[in-house]
């Protein structure tokens, strides 16, 4: 207890470091580019006045290519964020946490990133992200999502049509239930988390490039269809990136939503689909990954004081591992894997939020896949894990009565993890003696952007 006290505390005086700092800026060095690209305050595109979770406003304006503008925005949209953070776990990590941190209570500066993100003509729109990472202590290129658009009449009815081209699928995706923009928003890197997860939950971000087709109909019918390729290891190499998959030919990827914003309230849902085959060194055969997801949020907006939010998405995985199987690192050729995230939140005048979420992973053992090591992987080959997220925040700029508004962002966040299930058990779940409870996760941050 001492140990995570004093962990908190350092976070504590980083935060008031850089809280000072951002005071003294000038306002144009603290603008982040969309705030300042729109003249809206932060808190009109986001719950509780700081990103990434998106009111139906913010959702349009991602729709629309990050184009809006009143005609008052720098010519070139810049912005950029950093993100400190304490990680405490309820046991030591046989190991360091991370190659520059010990077995516990670490304390970072976790990501550093800027953005060339907002308008850049009056159809094509960026969000761009290059990251410094403070626990591997490089620069790499993170998120990328170009957009081009044309708002069109298909008879009386307003029509939006885009083409988006991105490096993670689901980032391109405009509401907060898919992989990419999922509670929890923030998350500790120097913490043990689950061996499994389907493809479609991040396995193949910036390891990829996609261009999708899309459309708004209405203001309330989301549809997109697209394909993703695999970049080559020079390609990943020049943007500091260490190749970890290769795609066989072209990955499908389809999404259909709905969404309705009636001004205090405002819900939506959708399906999701995607088809993936992964090449591995020693066999001609791939390992085939078909993933298809349902999700559903909704939003009560009001006067925007209180503000509640209810989110669920389910993920389920097919997989056919021939080449896994044929180099002796599968057990069984087929299998399946299934995730179900919930969630809600509650934030108040915009400054004060708490989320709770669930999550639960669920999928076929198999003792190749899943094997025993400290820490990770499973003693019984299983990949089921199961537990609760609860997050209190405090977001003191980026409303319209705020120092710096629109532009200044920073938020406080004290987040815990708790585990019933870790990769298939409660207890001695790898085999050397670690329960599931010695994952629960106390983890601090502080981010702003700027």
């Amino acid at each position: 207890m001492f140990q995570t006290i004093t962990s908190l505390r350092c976070l504590a005086t980083l935060a008031g470091g850089i809280g000072l700092w951002a005071l003294q800026t000038l306002p144009a060095q603290a603008v982040p580019s969309f705030s300042r690209q729109t003249g809206q305050e932060c808190a009109t595109c986001h719950i509780g006045s700081f990103g990434p979770q998106l009111t139906p406003y913010g959702m349009k304006f991602k729709l629309e290519g990050y184009t809006e503008s009143n005609g008052k925005g720098p010519l070139v949209p810049l912005s950029g964020m950093l993100v400190a953070s304490s990680t405490h776990t309820s046991k030591d990590q046989s190991g360091d946490a991370g190659p520059h941190a010990g077995p516990n209570d670490n304390t970072v500066i976790q990501e550093v990133s800027g953005f060339l993100a907002g308008r850049l003509t009056d159809h094509l729109g960026s969000f761009t992200q290059v990251t410094y990472s403070g626990i591997e202590r490089k620069v790499a290129l993170d998120n990328l999502d170009l957009r081009f658009t044309q708002n069109l009449k298909l008879g009386d009815t307003e029509t939006l049509v885009g083409v988006t081209l991105n490096n993670n699928p689901t980032v391109q995706d405009p509401f907060n239930t898919q992989p990419a923009w999922r509670f929890p928003y923030m998350g500790s890197e120097l913490a043990p988390g689950p061996a499994a997860a389907p493809l479609l939950n991040g396995g193949l971000g910036q390891q990829v490039l996609g261009a999708s087709l899309y459309g708004l109909w209405n203001d309330s019918i989301y549809a997109e269809l697209g394909a993703y390729g695999g970049s080559s290891y020079d390609t990943l190499k020049a943007f500091n990136i260490t190749k970890a998959i290769r795609l066989d030919g072209l990955s499908p990827y389809a999404r259909i939503g709905y969404f309705k914003d009636l001004r205090k309230q405002a819900f939506g849902g959708g399906l999701v689909a995607m088809q993936s085959a992964l090449k591995q060194d020693g066999t001609s055969r791939t390992d085939k990954y078909q993933d298809i997801g349902l999700d559903g949020w909704y939003q009560w907006l009001g006067n925007r004081q209180h503000i509640f939010t209810l989110h669920g998405s389910y993920l389920h995985e097919d997989q056919t591992r021939d080449a896994s199987y044929d180099l002796g690192a599968a057990e069984n050729r087929k299998g399946k894997l299934d995730r179900l995230d919930l969630g809600g939140s509650y934030h108040f005048d915009q400054s004060y939020g708490v989320t709770l979420g669930y999550f639960n992973i669920n999928g076929d053992s198999d003792g190749g896949l899943y094997a025993p090591e400290p820490d990770s992987g499973s003693l019984n080959g299983s990949p089921n894990s199961n537990g609760w997220t609860v997050q209190a925040d405090w977001t003191r700029f980026g409303k319209e009565n705020s120092w710096g508004a629109p532009w200044a962002n920073v938020r406080l966040g004290l987040q815990y993890t708790a585990y019933g299930k870790f990769n298939g058990a409660s207890r001695d779940y790898d085999g050397s003696g670690r329960d599931a409870s010695d994952n629960n996760t106390l983890f601090g941050f502080l981010w702003t952007a700027f």
